[in-house]
């Protein structure tokens, strides 16, 4: 059997701490990882999205190597987060105080819009179906 889909990916972070918890309890992602893993006091932390299929790994990363340089209306991440009805995912997460750089909008390919998370990395979030 081939390849099946995305396991993990990497997002990089200023701060494990306000990132952990902007993911876990404002997205609604369920902490799987917090353990150190050198002597240098760095910490693996990985939260999982609420359908179990994805983990992300927020990783330190006080330079922004692993975020996209911003440009314009596009996102720093080169991967999308999908919800089944975006309009009112985006209602919920902007009580909570999510930042939404695009609101919901139809394309070509379909319904997308972008947040922001609390370390500034702008995701892109398509509607699936």
């Amino acid at each position: 059997m081939g390849i099946r889909g995305v396991s993990k990916v990497v997002v990089g972070v200023r701060d494990q701490e306000r990132a952990k918890r902007f993911w876990s309890e404002t997205l609604g992602f369920e902490i799987t990882t917090d353990v150190p893993y050198d002597d240098e006091g760095n910490r693996w932390v990985e939260v999982t999205s609420p359908d179990g299929e994805t983990a992300l790994i927020l990783s330190t990363d006080p330079q922004d190597r692993f975020r996209a340089p911003e440009d314009g209306e596009l996102p720093t991440s080169n991967f999308f987060f999908y919800a089944d009805d975006l309009e009112r995912t985006y209602e919920q997460l902007s009580a909570k105080g999510v930042e939404f750089p695009a609101k919901p909008v139809r394309q070509p390919w379909g319904w997308w819009s972008m947040f922001t998370d609390s370390e500034g990395n702008r995701f892109a979030l398509q509607q699936r179906g």
